[in-house]
């Protein structure tokens, strides 16, 4: 018997739920998927009750950037106390288990072959939910920041950049470089330096609010990624980062230190296809802030 798939308005990496598949296809906490091979390798999907489209459409909730899964390959969806996996006419079949399935009723601990990429269905209660959680967090989240680390943002940069291609969305990007920061760790040392980039780490957390997503991505440098933002709120933004870093009561030692940053903005235009063209505008911007004197934001032209 066929089920229709319910509209799908979850717009977040992450998704929460109320209870769970057990192996007889009964919720009882909470239900994720793993990515155990392929792209976003490690990657947790939690589920709810909105539908989770699987595929390389940026536009999916599941976003899995390999040639062998199709745009939109297939569909998770929650179906009175179980969830349920349709196939949604891929041109590699989806596999539950080893078998090609049009539609089946899914239990903890069933293996999804999307294309190239295994999925794991599990309680997200589990020790092994939380082990795959915690491996992921380790390998994509600056240990010092607690951002994100320039593996995951250039590929989630990489996802609202199709965004903006296929749909006109706007997808602005910030590169925001601390001003002299080699003359602290010259002078103060590590500890210190390491300090000062956890403090500008928590006001660019504190402004990236919504769906903006920072990022470190150097030493000293860091990103901000801002979908659905143009010019104008873009460097709002930026400006905003720049005030509030100078405003930091940073002490080093008997002093008090006024930290600044230089900011480069770049907006997406019609006619940029790929992430480098967008982080050479915003880097171009970033070089003529250092030029003119820093503590400032410059923007693309």
């Amino acid at each position: 018997m066929k089920h229709s798939i319910p509209d799908s308005n979850a717009s977040t990496m992450q998704m929460r739920t109320d209870r769970v598949d057990g192996s007889d296809g009964e919720p009882s906490g909470g239900a994720c998927l793993v990515v155990l091979q392929g792209s976003s390798l490690g990657q947790r999907l939690d589920l709810d009750e909105h539908t989770v489209t699987i595929g390389r459409d940026p536009a999916c909730e599941l976003h899995l950037d390999v040639r062998s899964v199709s745009r939109r390959h297939a569909a998770v969806w929650r179906a009175g106390d179980g969830y349920r996996i349709r196939d949604l006419g891929a041109t590699n079949p989806t596999l539950l288990n080893e078998h090609p399935v049009k539609e089946a009723v899914l239990a903890d601990g069933d293996y999804i072959t999307i294309g190239g990429c295994v999925l794991k269905f599990m309680q997200r209660s589990s020790v092994e939910a939380r082990y795959h959680e915690e491996i992921y967090q380790r390998a994509t989240r600056d240990a010092l920041t607690g951002l994100c680390n320039r593996r995951l943002f250039l590929e989630l940069l990489e996802r609202e950049l199709q965004r903006s291609v296929q749909r006109g969305y706007a997808l602005a990007l910030l590169i925001i470089d601390l001003d002299h920061f080699k003359s602290i760790n010259d002078s103060h040392g590590h500890v210190v330096g390491d300090r000062v980039l956890e403090q500008v780490g928590a006001v660019l957390q504190a402004v990236a609010r919504g769906n903006a997503l920072a990022a470190r991505i150097g030493g000293e440098e860091f990103a901000i990624a801002l979908p659905e933002h143009d010019a104008a709120a873009a460097r709002a933004v930026a400006e905003r980062i720049r005030a509030n870093v100078e405003a930091l009561p940073l002490r080093l030692g008997e002093q008090v230190h006024t930290l600044t940053v230089s900011v480069g903005v770049a907006s997406w235009r019609p006619g940029w296809h790929t992430v480098g063209q967008v982080l050479a505008a915003a880097d171009q911007a970033l070089y003529r802030a250092k030029e003119a004197g820093r503590n400032r934001v410059e923007a693309a032209t």
